[in-house]
């Protein structure tokens, strides 16, 4: 099996789904709705995808802009139908109004979820003590990754914080996969595959003409250069 470097790229349709295992995307994060950040795409998109590729794709469960949870009953429910469309692996991730995790939505979710492999995405930068959360989440079943700019602000004003958390890998509370994504740049990665940090996701580096264009097979395909360099 490869030990390459994982590259995750966000798609929100088939189109992108398809230039980005073209251009040599692993995994892709399925979404809707950028102008919130990205929020649970449809069944039908999901069945659209799937059908289109044939690489891992992770479901964002996410019903508004923000950190918390919202209509958890909704967000349960849309999990449920994913689930019966096919979907094996999502991405969630909760606080509460204090920026601790909200383990009551977490936990409600992961009831209807199976098992399946998750992750916890960018909250854990706004979260008021990534440790404590670190730590609170790390025997969740099927957690295995966090999605992470290292700071709120992203990942220029992050590196240090990704430097650190990538030391204390197979410690308690950072057995999981540092994710690297927000704000993220060709010129970083040098430095943050040096520490060992082996996944990055992109978004709009996928995509020359911005949100409002396709992900490039190219553009794509520059990032798996250096990431297998």
């Amino acid at each position: 099996m490869s030990n390459r470097a994982v590259l995750e790229v966000i798609a929100l349709d088939a189109e992108d789904a398809v230039a980005a295992q073209t251009g040599g995307a692993d995994r892709l994060e399925l979404v809707t709705d950028m102008a919130a950040d990205g929020l649970t795409p449809s069944c039908a998109t999901f069945a659209q995808i799937r059908a289109a590729v044939d690489i891992p794709l992770r479901v964002m469960l996410r019903s508004a802009d923000g950190f918390e949870a919202g209509d958890i009953e909704l967000l349960v429910a849309r999990a449920r139908e994913l689930r019966a469309e096919g979907a094996e692996e999502f991405v969630l991730g909760f606080l509460d109004a204090e920026g601790h995790p909200d383990l009551v939505a977490v936990e409600r979710l992961l009831a209807e979820l199976g098992g399946c492999r998750w992750t916890f995405h960018r909250a854990i930068d706004h979260a008021t003590d990534r440790d404590t959360l670190r730590k609170q989440l790390a025997d969740l079943p099927g957690f295995d990754t966090y999605l992470t700019a290292g700071s709120p602000k992203g990942v220029d004003d992050g590196i240090p914080t990704l430097l650190a958390e990538a030391a204390r890998k197979g410690e308690p509370g950072y057995e999981a996969q540092i994710l690297v994504g927000g704000g993220l740049r060709l010129d970083h990665l040098p430095e943050l595959l040096s520490a060992g940090i082996d996944a990055v996701h992109i978004g709009g580096a996928a995509r020359p003409h911005g949100w409002s264009g396709p992900v490039d097979a190219a553009a794509v395909r520059e990032w798996r250069a250096v990431l297998d360099a």
